[in-house]
């Protein structure tokens, strides 16, 4: 049971960074759009809005924000029998949210503007980086990453007590994104800094971040529960993400930053960084008013800074390298802790980012720990929450452990780890999917006489190579594909269990299919469908619902500069021509479905695009 647990783990954790890595690259991918853009004089309308989305500048100035998003102008109906709050809040109006988000309710639009606004108020004042004292409380309680889990954080309010004079808190980042409940756990902690704007500090994780909820669930979330007022409220948690604070410093000897530290830290940097421009911290902002080679020189320094704060890992050697399997920020080593530390008279790093079994770890020699607060996060029973009290004059830390209430929690150990298991295998499937054509083009270098078996030792050899290397596939071989009687790897039946493709005119080449294509790019097909069409909000009124939806003149006018940044470049009147064609019902307008749809269906020749995205 403890190797299952040791291998699951191992899966879900190189799909979760491998997918981190793909947003990067996709961001990149919109970074050169971008680029391109500033050179072009009158860039298309559809690409102008990419441009101003990505930017989260939806509107033409913060104070067209202010007023589209004014509680004032959406009243609260008659009929509505949610949950109210009042303004200025108070303690009273902070239970009365959690008891009606604990009860399963939805609070209203003219509410959530007012905490977004008030969170606004109380953040934008602040200093970059905190700093939290414990005279008067004597202790001070650490969480970590919550991700929309709002089981993990009534109950930590449960056996913790509420924020107060005596009880103050630290909630390290990474509010948002894959949990169902993001928007409710982020109105709980914003609504606690304004009632105690002393006693409660946020600060901000990889996840705050429009990019990274564009992919891992939370703005689909708000879409789902907020539709019409959607956009502006969108714009307006991008507004309060970018005030808040990149660090806390406890009592001047505990740091707490979300993701970790660089060699190049400079904590006297972190308390006037302009933390606000960074409405993304995947993309540098704005340069266009900046012409000083100096100023420029500093304004990348300054943003490897926050993605290295809100993005890297601690590592066991020693020194200070790219954090490759995630994409952005760093490794940083023992010698790096406890240099930063020494230099800025602190005892202790405190950091996030990453789910721990047990719910905390220490390293560097009990320099840095990693507290994780989201219980259950591959799965039920796949781990323990946690929050690290810091208590009296030395903060020494008292940790509690907690596992939010699941509907397995009452099933036997071994069938829970088996349970996580086969939800592993499955993800693991997928990963094998996506890159069947390279595996099949490896497991035949080892095959020359082509009988179609290799010995065991080249299959894992391929897969660690190709697929993870992270991932115990000597272990999980078996799992995935049984050995001949003589110990050949049938290296073929590896894809056996995986979909396959379904089409009408499925491609006999050997080259990817049109459904490992979609495996391997759905994520990013969605994301870059989903900023294509954000402001482009369509009534179809046969739905009797507000979708999403893409013109076909929309689409054809991004084929030019797409174009640009595609293999094979698709000419003006072929984009026209597949516009159509994806438009399956002939309403003039591309949804998602259709978009993945069409490429379903065509074989590879009309497939590119998809390999090319």
């Amino acid at each position: 049971m403890e190797l299952q647990q040791r291998y699951t783990w191992s899966i879900f954790q190189s799909i979760e960074y491998a997918g981190e890595l793909d947003q990067m690259k996709l961001y990149n991918f919109f970074n050169a759009l971008l680029e391109h853009l500033e050179d072009v004089k009158e860039p298309k309308p559809v690409l102008q809005e990419i441009h101003t989305d990505l930017h989260s500048r939806m509107y033409s100035s913060q104070e067209d924000l202010r007023q589209l998003t004014d509680p004032a102008s959406v009243p609260v109906e008659l009929a509505y029998r949610g949950p109210r709050v009042n303004f200025p809040m108070g303690p009273a109006d902070l239970n009365t949210l959690i008891e009606a988000f604990k009860n399963k309710k939805l609070l209203h639009v003219h509410y959530v503007y007012g905490i977004l606004h008030e969170a606004v108020r109380v953040l934008r004042p602040m200093a970059s980086l905190h700093h939290a004292s414990t005279a008067v409380s004597r202790q001070i309680t650490v969480c970590g990453d919550l991700h929309g889990k709002l089981d993990d954080l009534l109950v930590i309010f449960h056996k913790n007590g509420m924020p107060s004079i005596d009880n103050p808190y630290v909630f390290n980042g990474d509010f948002v994104d894959r949990g169902k409940k993001s928007i409710e756990v982020l109105l709980i902690l914003l609504a606690c800094v304004v009632v105690n704007p002393h006693e409660v500090y946020l600060n901000r994780g990889n996840h705050e971040d429009p990019m990274m909820n564009a992919r891992y669930g939370f703005t689909r979330e708000v879409i789902a529960k907020y539709k019409a007022h959607a956009s502006p409220l969108l714009a307006l948690i991008t507004e309060v993400f970018s005030w808040l604070p990149i660090g806390t410093v406890i009592d001047n000897k505990v740091l707490v930053v979300h993701g970790g530290i660089s060699s190049q830290l400079d904590v006297a940097w972190l308390q006037n960084v302009d933390r606000h421009q960074y409405a993304s911290v995947l993309r540098l902002p704005d340069r266009a008013h900046v012409e000083s080679p100096t100023e420029n020189l500093r304004r990348n320094f300054e943003w490897k800074q926050m993605l290295d704060v809100l993005w890297s890992d601690p590592q066991t050697s020693t020194g200070c390298c790219p954090n490759t399997f995630r994409g952005g920020g760093c490794y940083f080593g023992p010698d790096v802790t406890d240099k930063v530390l020494r230099l800025n008279q602190l005892q202790l790093l405190i950091r996030s980012h990453e789910c721990k079994a047990d719910g905390y770890e220490f390293t560097h020699d009990g320099k840095c720990l990693t507290i994780f607060s989201a219980s259950n996060y591959y799965g039920p029973g796949s781990n323990r929450g946690a929050y690290v009290v810091l208590q009296g004059a030395e903060l020494r830390p008292h940790f509690v452990q907690f596992t939010a209430q699941t509907k397995a929690k009452y099933i036997s150990m071994r069938q829970r780890v088996g349970a996580l298991e086969a939800s592993a295998l499955n993800e693991l499937r997928k990963k094998i999917l996506a890159s069947k054509q390279t595996l099949m083009h490896e497991f035949k270098k080892h095959d020359p006489a082509r009988k179609g078996l290799i010995p065991a030792a080249d299959w894992v050899a391929v897969m660690e190579r190709h697929c993870s290397s992270t991932i115990p596939w000597r272990t999980l071989r078996e799992k995935i594909v049984a050995a001949k009687s003589n110990g050949q790897i049938p290296y073929v039946e590896t894809f056996s269990e995986a979909p396959r493709p379904t089409g009408p005119r499925a491609s006999t080449q050997e080259s990817p299919s049109v459904v490992e294509a979609l495996y391997r790019n759905r994520d990013r097909l969605e994301t870059i469908f989903g900023f294509w069409t954000r402001t482009t909000l369509v009534e179809k009124r046969a739905a009797g619902s507000r979708s999403r939806f893409l013109s076909l003149d929309e689409f054809a006018d991004a084929a030019p500069s797409y174009g640009n940044y595609l293999c094979e470049p698709i000419p003006y009147d072929e984009m026209v021509n597949m516009a159509r064609s994806m438009d399956i019902n002939k309403d003039g307008f591309i949804d998602f479905n259709e978009f993945l749809e069409t490429f379903r269906l065509v074989d590879m020749e009309g497939s590119y695009a998809v390999e090319d995205a």
